[in-house]
């Protein structure tokens, strides 16, 4: 059954490869991969002229919203798709969407075509688009690997390397190559949990020095093509390589 809504805390960690393999082997005996495993994730956000949308994210607000396309793999127009609203109140992030074939959303959201069946989520996404002039604003990708607690499958842990985008040809059925974000090694992880994180999780983090980071992927692009992107809040290789080096060689 394709799960529809979301509700949970999520955080943000970056690191070297060479610390995610460590986390990795530290993770084999608590996590398993989902039923999607390793799949490249890609997507259309969709924004104003202004970029009104990121622009208000990026300060930090207590609630903010986006809308954004989702495609598992290239679709073709048949494929089916996510049309997602995603917003975050006071920490929490909710997210809702609706399953449509690529050219169902095109319609919908860029002609203004509904789909024959109206429920909640499409009355949320049909007030965004009323109160906004949307376009899509830029197209950006990742490969992630998805994984699931063996005790609690209600925790769950993603994985994103070769975050990329591109502001040109942005149909989801145009490819996934893009311009990346990060230098080659760096792997960003996401934690997505209803509660607290387990207990043995935190303590894996504290012993191989992985920390929280606000990291948002379409915001660091926006800010990128601003030339204003602060590299100082990314841990460094160095810091990573060495202490992830001290850990494997234990």
């Amino acid at each position: 059954m394709i799960q529809t809504d979301f509700c949970r805390y999520e955080k943000k960690y970056l690191m070297s490869r060479l610390t995610y393999e460590a986390l990795r082997a530290r993770l084999e005996p608590h996590m398993q991969p989902d039923e999607f495993g390793e799949t490249t994730v890609c997507n259309i956000y969709y924004d104003t002229d202004s970029s009104e949308l990121i622009r208000r994210s990026i300060e930090h607000p207590i609630y903010k919203e986006k809308l954004r396309l989702r495609s598992y793999g290239v679709p073709t127009m048949d494929s089916t798709v996510f049309l997602e609203i995603k917003k975050k109140i006071n920490k929490v992030v909710a997210k809702r969407r609706i399953p449509l074939t690529l050219k169902e959303a095109y319609d919908y959201v860029e002609c203004g075509r509904k789909p024959s069946e109206e429920n909640q989520v499409q009355r949320e996404i049909d007030f965004l688009l009323h109160r906004y002039q949307l376009k899509r604003s830029i197209y950006l990708a990742y490969d992630r690997l998805a994984l699931i607690g063996k005790e609690d499958p209600g925790f769950r842990i993603t994985f994103d390397t070769k975050i990329r985008s591109r502001r040109n040809h942005m149909g989801l059925e145009e490819g996934d190559v893009g311009e990346l974000l990060l230098p080659d090694g760096y792997v960003l992880m996401e934690t997505k949990i209803l509660g607290a994180s387990p207990l043995w999780f935190s303590r894996i983090l504290s012993e191989l020095h992985i920390y929280p980071v606000s990291f948002s992927k379409y915001g660091n692009f926006y800010k990128k093509g601003l030339g204003v992107w602060d590299y100082g809040q990314l841990i460094t290789h160095e810091e990573q390589i060495g202490k992830a080096g001290e850990i494997l060689s234990c």
